[in-house]
């Protein structure tokens, strides 16, 4: 079976690529990048390959060692401390500029995603529930109108999926999980955006939170699957 790639934007492609196994945690935090394979695998040189991992290193996914190679990222939890607050106010921000901005057909879309949520969590199924969760704050980032704004929180909601959803795992968290979003989405329905910034910034507060007890219970929200 062959994964090769031929491409005019090689390294976007070879990027993109390793983009997905870093976040699948087909490449574990911590994980060296074997490039000889890689160039092997996908029927590259190392030039492009090594064009990628820059672009991976900007976006802080990837860390490049000099004479020592290139590693996945691994967030500790002080760096979550700080990266959690941080997008708090960030969302929250959206959020609420979302709530002034948004038409009755985008209230519809948010609707259609949250009404997934709530079957996900019903079902205990985390996976999905998380996939449907980040559609929702990029949804709600777009909403924002704001393209400054935008950008800063993807850059960073980036970062934190390094994390993906180990959050979700710490018992009681997926249903709090549902509750916060129940308390953003009647924000919106009643158009208060005061109190959808709010609600968002609780949210994410939250999230930190739970990875915080994962680290005090002993487990590495880095690297806990």
């Amino acid at each position: 079976m062959t994964d090769r790639i031929a491409s005019s934007a090689l390294y976007q492609q070879v990027a993109d690529r390793l983009r997905r196994r870093i976040y699948q945690h087909q490449l574990r935090p911590g994980e060296a990048i074997d490039e000889k394979a890689l160039c092997d695998e996908l029927g590259i040189s190392r030039t492009p390959l090594r064009e990628a991992l820059k672009v991976l290193n900007a976006e802080g996914l990837v860390e490049l060692v000099p004479r020592r190679g290139c590693f996945v990222k691994r967030l500790d939890i002080a760096e979550l401390d700080e990266l959690f607050p941080v997008m708090a106010v960030l969302e929250g921000l959206c959020a609420r500029e979302a709530v002034r901005r948004a038409t009755p057909p985008d209230l519809a879309r948010l609707e259609e995603i949250h009404a997934e949520l709530e079957r996900y969590a019903a079902e205990g199924n985390i996976d999905d529930y998380y996939e449907q969760n980040r559609r929702f704050h990029q949804v709600v980032q777009e909403l924002s109108g704001n393209r400054w704004l935008q950008r800063v929180s993807a850059d960073l909601r980036r970062i934190m999926r390094l994390a993906r959803h180990e959050q979700l795992t710490v018992p009681g968290r997926l249903q709090a999980s549902l509750e916060e979003h129940r308390s953003v989405m009647e924000a919106f329905r009643s158009g208060d955006a005061e109190r959808a910034d709010r609600c968002m910034q609780e949210h994410l507060i939250q999230q930190g939170v739970a990875l915080d007890r994962l680290a005090a219970n002993g487990d590495d929200p880095a690297v806990v699957v």
